[in-house]
């Protein structure tokens, strides 16, 4: 089981740097004004990432038994993912005009800053200034 767990790890781990790497990219042509997102594999290759991403979550939260609304610090994760996944897609598809993209990319920046936050304290408090 130790095995299993840290090559679980790794790839949640993995994917959550390339995911919010990728998000940042993404931010910053959006604020370039760049057409590079709208090219097709801008915008497959974030889905593919966050496949993996949510699947290796979702068998990490399996094996060891920790589980939204059960485990505080697991809500307070997908609560701000969703808000971290509403944000993004106003960020970088649905704002109506830059300052709101701006607004919710920075909104989105600051979501995920606390998920990791309290992925690695275990604590929903840890993200909270």
């Amino acid at each position: 089981m130790a095995e299993i767990y840290a090559v679980l790890k790794t790839v949640h781990v993995g994917s959550v740097a390339v995911s919010a790497t990728g998000f940042v990219v993404r931010g910053w042509l959006m604020l370039a004004g760049s057409p590079l997102l709208t090219q097709r594999w801008m915008r497959i290759v974030p889905h593919v990432v966050d496949t993996v991403l949510l699947t290796s979550a979702i068998a990490l939260a399996t094996l060891l038994h920790q589980y939204p609304f059960v485990d505080g610090w697991l809500t307070a994760k997908v609560l701000a993912l969703l808000a971290y996944i509403v944000l993004g897609s106003i960020a970088l598809k649905r704002g109506s005009t830059r300052s709101i993209r701006v607004v919710a990319w920075i909104g989105a920046l600051m979501a995920l800053a606390y998920i990791i936050a309290v992925a690695c304290a275990h604590d929903p408090r840890a993200g909270i200034f």
